[in-house]
């Protein structure tokens, strides 16, 4: 990106770099959209299929889900909670984790056989390389958890499949996360660096959504960078904070996703439902079409151009062989005349007839 994190030309132009996934290709403002279920199917298949079902009616390019084994992700006796108790109540790692590790490789396996039936890839977070080694069968991509992005083993581990790779980077320093950049200087499937704030769920004020620029500026220009999003939606279904990303040219754009809003626990209060993606995968090629292009299109202007701009009249009777000067001429809106722009190159010139008071100067008066 430029120095001053403006849009560079090149992200408007179609033979850009793009991010390849499932041989789709995503640029700024055409974001690969991911609606993250994670595990608020809460060990249902049927649910997982009907949310499945409503991220793809929605506009969902992939949707993805989190693979775990609760003893191998987290310490029985020290892993306290870090979201907010009203809206989950257990207070442990652990004991939450517990409750959603019960889907095997083969559901995982039926899942994703049933997004690709409805054109939309099936994703997966893993958090054991077992587990990943399963996945790597089938999904096209690796989505790695903020909480994981300075997890070196896991890290290392996920490069050896050759997938493109897309990590948060919630919680982490500057420092951090060009540490996991190091990590992966030399990987050549597409990978991408997400913004994200760990904080369940985000408040809108606490979004920083600045952050993706910091990445831009920061990251090699070989990584993509996108934004993770935990801000509940409006009270009308808005997401501003994903409009926002969309608009500082996020390539990987990922949203929590649930059938039900109102369901207590996990990740279901500050989760899109069909409603508010819906309104988000909407509002894309809208907001895509109003971006335009580098350059000005003049031509949806020709009237203004010539109708609206000013043009050098007299401003009183002016004699044959007088000079022009700022005491005889005045810049009006015309539709005749010579353009206001050529107005210095006018001054000390004399005209080669009498012009009346009012008339537009043109290029025959000399």
């Amino acid at each position: 990106m430029a120095p001053d994190s403006r849009p560079s030309k090149d992200a408007f132009d179609s033979s850009s770099k793009s991010f390849a996934v499932s041989d789709k290709y995503f640029r700024p403002f055409n974001p690969y959209l991911i609606a993250e279920i994670g595990v608020n199917h809460g060990g249902s298949m049927v649910e997982a299929k009907d949310m499945i079902s409503s991220a793809a009616k929605a506009g969902a390019h992939a949707v993805k889900f989190q693979s775990y084994t609760a003893s191998k992700l987290a310490a029985p006796d020290y892993s306290p909670s870090y979201w907010d108790l009203k809206s989950e109540p257990t207070t442990s790692q652990f004991e939450l984790f517990s409750r959603y590790d019960m889907f095997t490789l083969d559901h995982f396996r039926e899942l994703g056989d049933y997004a690709g039936s409805l054109g939309v890839d099936f994703l997966s977070t893993p958090f054991d390389l077992d587990i990943a080694e399963g996945l790597a069968e089938f999904v096209p991509a690796f989505k790695v958890a903020s909480a994981d992005l300075t997890n070196v083993p896991l890290v290392s581990g996920l490069l050896e499949f050759d997938l493109p790779m897309i990590l948060s980077t919630g919680a982490a320093s500057t420092q951090e996360i060009l540490a996991a950049a190091e990590l992966m200087k030399n990987y050549n499937p597409p990978a991408a660096f997400l913004h994200c704030v760990l904080n369940y769920p985000t408040q809108l004020k606490n979004a920083n959504i600045l952050g993706i620029r910091r990445l831009q500026e920061s990251l090699p220009d070989n990584f993509f960078v996108g934004y993770s999003d935990h801000v509940p939606p409006g009270l009308h279904g808005e997401m501003p904070a994903l409009q926002a990303a969309f608009l500082l040219g996020a390539v990987v754009i990922e949203k929590h996703f649930t059938n039900d809003r109102t369901k207590v626990g996990n990740d279901h209060y500050h989760a899109a439902d069909y409603d508010s993606l819906r309104k988000f995968s909407d509002w894309i090629p809208e907001a895509r079409e109003m971006m335009g292009g580098w350059e000005p299109d003049i031509s949806v202007q020709e009237s203004a151009r010539q109708n609206a701009r000013r043009r050098v009249f007299s401003s009183c009777e002016i004699r044959s062989g007088e000079v022009l000067s700022i005491q005889n001429l005045i810049p009006l809106r015309a539709n005749e005349g010579i353009e206001v722009t050529h107005w210095n190159s006018l001054l000390g010139r004399s005209v080669n007839k009498r012009i009346l008071a009012g008339q537009p100067i043109s290029w025959t008066d000399f």
